[in-house]
């Protein structure tokens, strides 16, 4: 379907994120004026920084400036969430505070507004590990994670009061996202990282399996929902359909790095309590009803991230956060 934001009030919630400042991005290409609202504590204002946007420095707690942001909007995309799931074991409560308290918040402050959209973007981690595949959105939910926890309550959130209230809600599901921008140190711009300056690497579970869609398939389908009203009351995955062991992902990172022989040594600290062994969209709902269907492949996808991450001086957005310059310290002490 045709795309056009023009002239239309939308808020972004982590628009400073990785895939919100992409978000961003695209909106302001297809003439939407945007209010981005995030804290900044993991989001990166270089991400953003030289679009044309309204930022308020702000968190989903504060109920004061979600009030504030979501006022006279048209549609809202809510990406805000603590999402680097091996830091959910240290901040339980914190996660459940922004991402299920933090949504309900952002919800109500919109419960009078004259909204046209509300696209909520979930996380395929509520489903746990895969109990079929590919993994529809009738598939069990059952989250392995406090993470995935507070994004399965974020979403009975939004659904209850889709029922409730008949709010104009949809659910985005998207599996593993990846790209440019990244502002968390998730397997892809990890292996990436470490291979720029390395031929050894240090990671986690190399046997589980994840469903990797580019972070432009991803946006493209939160930008058809936020203007698609037979979503409403929907939720609908995003992924490629296909899953790959990251064993198999870290080599194929290498091999488009140039690098012929690597050494890996697994960090047991790495590991999750509760992993997720295997994860694989099904997304004939999002091609039914938003015509969606990805469009970049692994490999492509790759490459694009490998450029953008060494043009921009071999450094993501997480590598100038203080918090993980000093996590990254203390791991390797």
């Amino acid at each position: 379907m045709p795309l056009s934001y023009e002239g239309k009030n939308v808020l972004v919630t982590g628009g400073a994120g990785f895939i919100g400042s992409e978000l961003v991005v695209e909106l302001r290409k297809h003439g939407a004026d945007v209010t981005v609202l995030d804290d900044f504590s993991f989001g990166d204002l270089q991400n953003i920084r030289k679009l044309k946007v309204k930022v308020i420095c702000g968190d989903l707690r504060e109920e004061e400036a979600v009030v504030k942001a979501a006022k006279e909007q048209n549609i809202i995309f809510h990406l805000a969430a603590r999402p680097f799931i091996p830091l959910c074991y240290q901040r339980p409560k914190e996660f459940f505070a922004v991402n299920a308290d933090g949504t309900l918040n952002l919800m109500l402050a919109t419960l009078n507004e004259d909204l046209d959209m509300i696209v909520h973007v979930s996380s395929s981690e509520v489903y746990g590990t895969a109990q079929y595949v590919p993994m529809d959105e009738n598939h069990p939910v059952n989250p392995h994670s406090t993470y995935a926890v507070s994004k399965l309550a974020a979403d009975r959130i939004c659904f209850s009061l889709y029922k409730e209230h008949g709010m104009p809600i949809t659910i985005i599901r998207p599996f593993n996202t990846y790209g440019p921008r990244e502002t968390h140190p998730y397997i892809v711009p990890t292996v990436i990282s470490q291979l720029a300056y390395s031929n050894k690497l240090v990671l986690g579970n190399l046997e589980s399996s994840r469903d990797f869609t580019y972070v432009g398939d991803t946006v493209r389908a939160i930008l058809i929902a936020g203007q698609c009203k037979q979503a409403v009351g929907e939720v609908i995955n995003i992924g490629s359909g296909k899953d790959v062991k990251i064993r198999d992902l870290v080599y194929l990172i290498a091999r488009l790095m140039g690098k012929k022989k690597i050494e890996i040594s697994q960090d047991k600290s790495r590991l999750r309590p509760f992993d997720v062994d295997r994860l694989c969209a099904n997304y004939d709902k999002a091609n039914r009803i938003l015509g969606w269907e990805p469009t970049i492949s692994l490999e492509d996808g790759l490459k694009k991230t490998i450029d953008w991450y060494l043009t921009k001086g071999a450094e993501w957005p997480w590598e100038r956060n203080p918090f993980y310059i000093e996590l990254l310290k203390l791991s390797s002490s």
